[in-house]
């Protein structure tokens, strides 16, 4: 049976040359300057972009939403027991010296 390889291609691993993460790129070196467009253009733009959002569904929001609490709780019971446990070891330390 043939192996499934989920590598990428040989090119792709391939990395320039370190000295060219050192040169500037001239064209970012600039001060980027936006051009003031008038607010009814901008409220259009807004809008366009705004249209291109993928929204989540009810049901996506609803169970992210439950997951965040599950998480929370765990997290907070995990957190309880170790503090339970370096709370106890300390104290059995400090009444066998104390």
């Amino acid at each position: 049976m043939p192996c499934i390889c989920f590598l990428p291609a040989a090119s792709a691993l391939e990395f320039p040359a370190p000295s060219a993460y050192l040169t500037p790129n001239i064209a970012m070196t600039g001060p980027i300057m936006a051009t003031k467009a008038n607010p009814l253009q901008f409220m259009q733009q807004v809008r366009s972009e705004v249209g291109k959002v993928v929204w989540p569904t009810r049901r996506e929001v609803v169970l992210t939403t439950v997951m965040v609490f599950i998480m929370a709780a765990l997290t907070s019971v995990f957190f309880f027991i170790v503090d339970l446990i370096i709370r106890t070891g300390l104290t059995q330390v400090l009444t066998m010296f104390g």
